[in-house]
């Protein structure tokens, strides 16, 4: 049988068409399994085309965008434990602070152990697997921490600046700690800043043992810390034998920032801890007021002027800091200083400086040295001076030190000449009571003080503490 090809048709063998593939621009059919053909002449299955990457849990993502902001989130752990321990900070006697803190000294030894025991490049043991990536967010939490606390309580004892410089360096070893160059050197910040934990730790939990402070103190507090520090090395160098690696990572940074900690202290640097200021003003008068007025004992009057409302500033100061001068007025200076319950009793020297034109800073002699005694009390022990003659116009600076020359607290003030009429004068009294750090306006403690207690027989009257 003879058979006739249309004149517009193709033979079979001359086709570039794939049996089964749809012709341009048609319909497919439902579900119809189409194949695809390649430049090359290969025909793929089309489940072949499917990406079969399997998709990125919630895990995956997190913990890829952790590595994108690896350095940001160590310094979120360590800003997290500064943050925690401002909220949380108890007094600097507290039994339950000296145990958390520690704690925190025991987990950062073990981190440090566990983190030479098994450098870059060597597999950690099953049981830390999961939780091995977090070994760095914990070093820097709890040292963010520590550090936290102890910069706090340098506050307390200083006027302020030097915690400051403090801990703009501690900052600086952190930042230091993640550049590239100083991670080659392995874990030498993290334990520069372990040593210089562990002494500072020391410094505020031995002065409240020994109700003392005093240079002896804070040696004793840097040998305590080099034994920590050769305690490391101890332990280390039975698992790393290689001693110049261990001296390299672990001897000279731990040995190198007891040394710093301890000449920081005899230049004076470092405020001795825990004795604090916590309130000191300036004022025209000063006068405690007999216990049989209020009914009470511990209360002081302190006067100062009343300033326009237009200074705004003056709501920062405390008292008489821009201080208005009449014949042979003096300024008097009222502090309240804390030291922990059981404390012996110590002296601190207050000394006045004079900021003069032509020789800058002058002392006005020795100063005076008061006697201070512990109270326990939060409110501290008051006492109150005056410089013992009247003050040149100018610049002024009273502080108040340690026996050893240790400042715990300074403040500024001006002296200028009073020509106002005595009648344009507008002074406040302020109340200073037991108990309480911050004066309260004699209004209001008239209105808040209990009724005066009614005369009882002298064998039933209780001493008053």
């Amino acid at each position: 049988m003879l058979t006739v090809t249309p004149p517009d048709s193709k033979p079979q063998d001359a086709s570039t068409e794939v049996p089964g593939s749809p012709v341009a621009g048609g319909p497919l059919p439902p579900g119809a399994n189409v194949a695809v053909a390649t430049p090359g002449g290969a025909v793929a299955d089309p489940d072949d085309l499917v990406s079969t990457e399997k998709l990125p849990t919630l895990v995956d993502r997190v913990q890829a965008f952790r590595a994108k902001y690896e350095k940001q989130e160590m310094a979120l752990f360590f800003f997290a434990g500064f943050l925690y321990d401002v909220l949380t900070l108890s007094p600097i006697d507290d039994a339950l602070t000296e145990v958390q803190n520690f704690a925190y000294l025991a987990i950062l030894a073990g981190l440090l152990v566990l983190e030479q025991r098994y450098p870059e490049g060597v597999e950690p043991p099953k049981l830390l697997m999961k939780v091995w990536r977090f070994r760095e967010d914990a070093l820097h939490f709890f040292l963010g921490s520590l550090l936290s606390a102890f910069t706090l309580f340098l506050f307390k004892s200083s006027s302020g600046f030097t915690p400051l410089v403090f801990l703009g360096g501690m900052f600086s070893l952190l930042v230091a700690n993640e550049l590239p160059r100083f991670r080659q050197l392995g874990p030498v910040i993290r334990v520069a800043l372990f040593s210089l934990c562990v002494t500072l730790y020391f410094a505020s939990l031995l002065p409240v043992l020994f109700g003392r402070v005093g240079w002896w103190i804070f040696t004793l507090s840097v040998v305590l810390g080099c034994g920590s520090v050769y305690g490391l090395l101890r332990v280390l160098k039975r698992w790393r034998p290689d001693e110049k690696a261990l001296l390299r990572t672990v001897a000279v940074p731990g040995f190198g920032a007891q040394a710093l900690l301890l000449g920081c202290y005899f230049l004076g640097v470092i405020p001795p801890v825990p004795l604090a200021v916590q309130y000191s003003g300036i004022y025209h008068a000063v006068e405690k007021v007999p216990q049989n007025v209020y009914g009470t004992s511990g209360v002081y009057h302190l006067t100062s002027e009343e300033h326009p409302w237009w200074k705004v500033w003056t709501a920062f100061h405390h008292g008489d800091q821009d201080f208005m001068a009449r014949d042979g007025e003096e300024p008097m200076y009222f502090f309240r200083i804390f030291a922990p319950k059981g404390f012996e009793p110590y002296r601190v020297r207050v000394r006045w400086f004079y900021d003069h034109p032509e020789k800058g800073w002058t002392a006005l002699g020795k100063g005076h040295l008061a006697s201070v005694s512990a109270n326990g009390s939060e409110g501290g022990f008051r006492y109150y001076a005056k410089p013992g003659t009247p003050p040149k116009p100018g610049d002024w600076r009273v502080v108040v030190e340690t026996e050893d020359g240790h400042e715990i607290n300074r403040l500024n003030f001006t002296v200028t000449p009073d020509t106002r009429p005595i009648e344009e004068r507008k002074q406040k009294v302020d109340v200073s009571v037991f108990g309480t750090i911050k004066p309260i306006t004699l209004e209001a403690w008239q209105k808040s003080r209990p009724p005066a207690p009614t005369a009882a027989p002298a064998a039933a009257t209780a001493p008053v503490p």
